[in-house]
């Protein structure tokens, strides 16, 4: 089963493609951006082997600098990557570029204040995004070495750049790349999956300095177009509420209900219910005490590409215990959550 590590799933981009419902402008650029996507997800699997290869034969990067340099390129709707460069992009004219250099930044504060980590690499990479990729191309998506955002169609998606969780999922799969080398199948898929959502939803409830009874826990719901939102769909995903109607990537919510060849974007269900139950059981700033546990988990156990959720849940409660022994309620928490989901 072909699985892709975009924002949107295949089968949602494949299910518009048909919806006879839509207009034949919709459904055409659903059906190229299925197909485009396929293609720059081959180029992303090279990148990680790559990334796979040099870990193994023991190289440490290099500090490149003291912290990331943010570039945006525009591809004025082609497929030319990286595209031109946008000039000073912090204070562009075009609101896309603008946004995606300020969000982008920001991603790369958060992680450094929060986690201490210095870029997807821990070593000062450049990041880089290019904008207006295509043509109403209704998706976003790290290809291994940089960033790429479509405008989306404006009925179904509109311009990625706008969901700031959407950005922080995908440079997510950045740093999952340069740390857990997870594999895009089963569990591993499926954990590769929710670490990006579950970090993306951090960065965007720090941005709006949320605690984690006031966070919507949403994925997606700022680049839902108004054809989407007519038809009820509200977010792509919902961490609180996997399988609630309004997501249009609705998930199961328990680990039994996982199939051999689930898409990642759906096996990702349950061990996103447990990291927003664990956070809400512990309570507070979700990136204060559990999203560290998560992060040490991610960070510090070296490449287990083909690692299994139970064992990935038994490791944050052990390090839910020696991160914070005099606060039993982060082991608590933790192990309510993934309990909750029948881990």
């Amino acid at each position: 089963m072909y699985c892709s590590c975009c924002i949107i799933p295949r089968d949602v981009l494949e299910k518009l493609a048909a919806d006879p419902e839509l207009s034949a402008e919709i459904r055409s650029a659903a059906d190229a951006t299925a197909k485009i996507s396929s293609q720059i997800r081959k180029v992303r699997d090279e990148a990680v082997a790559l990334t796979s290869i040099t870990t193994a034969l023991g190289a440490v990067p290099a500090e490149l600098a003291p912290a990331p340099q943010v570039t945006v390129y525009d591809c004025k709707h082609g497929q030319s990557l990286p595209g031109t460069p946008v000039p000073n992009p912090g204070s562009s004219s075009d609101a896309t570029a603008k946004r995606t250099f300020k969000e982008t930044t920001l991603v790369a504060e958060f992680y450094k204040k929060i986690f201490n980590r210095n870029s997807i690499d821990n070593a000062g990479m450049t990041l880089l995004s290019s904008i207006h990729y295509g043509n109403k191309y209704n998706n976003a998506m790290w290809n291994g070495s940089q960033m790429i955002y479509g405008d989306g169609d404006n009925q179904i998606f509109v311009d990625f750049t706008k969901g700031n969780d959407v950005i922080g999922h995908e440079l997510t799969h950045g740093v999952t790349q340069h740390t857990l080398q997870l594999v895009y199948s089963g569990d591993a898929g499926g954990l590769n999956e929710s670490l990006s959502d579950c970090f993306g939803s951090m960065f965007r409830q720090w941005q709006a300095n949320q605690d984690v009874n006031h966070a919507d826990w949403l994925i997606g719901h700022d680049i839902m177009g108004p054809a989407a939102i007519a038809k009820g769909f509200t977010c792509l995903r919902d961490m609180a509420n996997p399988a609630a109607a309004h997501c249009l990537a609705a998930q199961p919510t328990k680990y039994s209900q996982i199939t051999p060849g689930m898409d990642p974007h759906y096996s990702s269900g349950p061990p996103n219910l447990a990291f927003c139950l664990a956070c809400k059981k512990v309570g507070g700033h979700s990136w204060e005490r559990v999203g560290q546990v998560w992060y040490r988990a991610m960070t510090t156990l070296g490449p287990k590409p083909n690692l299994k959720m139970k064992p990935f849940a038994d490791d944050t409660r052990k390090l839910a215990k020696s991160m914070y022994p005099a606060d039993p309620a982060v082991w608590a928490g933790v192990d309510y959550g993934w309990k909750q989901v029948g881990l």
